[in-house]
């Protein structure tokens, strides 16, 4: 399988689910609570109709995870090597409080990396791509790719970026660390990718996602030239235990500062 032929399908496919999700979104939408109390609209389920169908026409040999589809146990995907892991709908919070950070997200996961991610922003029409072999990208409005990448040196303030949604102490002490910054607060998967497109410099993430949060925009900032590593350094994995929620981690774009270091400093 060429990843790169790929990248073109899925782009598409993430516009279509963009193109249903906004069909609800320009409606007085209905929210109902999932079993963890975080929201879930029609959006959410007419994007991952979309895109599960459109995945198993595609690759139909390639199993489909979905947030809105449940998850398989261990026992069967842990067997996985390649298999595609999606967010329809990434930053539900942001859809409803319609503030237009919210995205569609679609990874595919190769023995526990993800090596094709697919990040697209239905509202302001804007795809990033990242795919193993063929770097990183940015489609602005349907246009043709630009090649993205991290910033090669840490601005002067740090420009970390951080969650609409979540803040707490361990962050405010991380940034006491780092001296004069600027924060970026923004929803969704769209944090990691203002990381790969050199315009933030550290998306410090100490506090609770799952898997098919984190993946697609992984790709993309890998592809961009950054790291996606949890607090020991390695590299975020993915389908490699039984849970899928994500370790704290760290998404840097410049490698001219110990960040690990600096948030070791700050415990």
């Amino acid at each position: 399988m060429n990843l790169a032929d790929l990248v073109e399908p899925i782009v598409a496919l993430s516009r279509q689910a963009g193109d249903a999700i906004l069909e609800v979104y320009a409606t007085d939408f209905d929210v109902q609570a999932k079993e963890d109390d975080s929201p879930l609209t029609q959006a959410d389920m007419a994007s991952h109709r979309v895109i599960d169908k459109g995945l198993k026409d595609l690759t139909p040999d390639i199993p489909v995870i979905s947030e809105e589809s449940g998850l398989p146990d261990f026992d069967e995907r842990g067997q996985w090597e390649t298999y595609w892991l999606i967010d329809p709908l990434d930053g539900t919070k942001e859809f409803v409080n319609r503030n237009g950070e919210f995205t569609v997200n679609i990874a595919l996961i190769q023995e526990n990396r993800p090596v094709l991610g697919v990040v697209h922003v239905p509202v302001t029409n804007k795809t990033y791509t990242g795919c193993e072999g063929a770097g990183a990208a940015v489609r602005n409005d349907g246009g043709e790719p630009q090649p993205i990448e991290v910033a090669s040196k840490t601005s002067d303030p740090v420009r970390v970026v951080g969650s609409r949604s979540h803040r707490g102490a361990s962050l405010d002490a991380f940034l006491e660390q780092l001296g004069p910054v600027e924060m970026l607060a923004m929803g969704s998967s769209l944090k990691f990718c203002i990381v790969a497109e050199g315009k933030a410099d550290i998306y410090p993430r100490l506090g609770l996602t799952s898997e098919w949060d984190t993946a697609a925009a992984q790709a993309v900032v890998e592809q961009a030239g950054g790291a996606v590593v949890e607090l020991d350094g390695s590299p975020l994995a993915y389908n490699a235990k039984a849970d899928i929620l994500n370790p704290h981690f760290l998404v840097r774009g410049p490698e001219d500062r110990n960040w690990l270091g600096l948030l070791a400093a700050s415990d």
